[in-house]
């Protein structure tokens, strides 16, 4: 059985009062699997300026 199968068999027997807590837990895991994604694209930002800002990148770039 798959984990997403286990977990809708779960759900299943979750109390219709705690659904919503649960469904709130869901969006927070998919909010910070974002955000962990966008700081960590945030953190290249500054390693990667130093190549992005060569005029060699900007030839390289001018025809697309």
């Amino acid at each position: 059985m798959s984990k997403k199968e286990l977990l809708i068999n779960e759900l299943e027997q979750v109390p219709e009062h705690l659904l919503d807590e649960v469904l709130d837990f869901v969006h927070f895991l998919k909010t910070k699997s974002t955000r962990e994604r966008i700081d960590t694209a945030i953190a290249s930002e500054s390693s990667l300026r130093k190549d992005w800002m060569r005029p060699e990148e900007d030839k390289a770039w001018q025809d697309l």
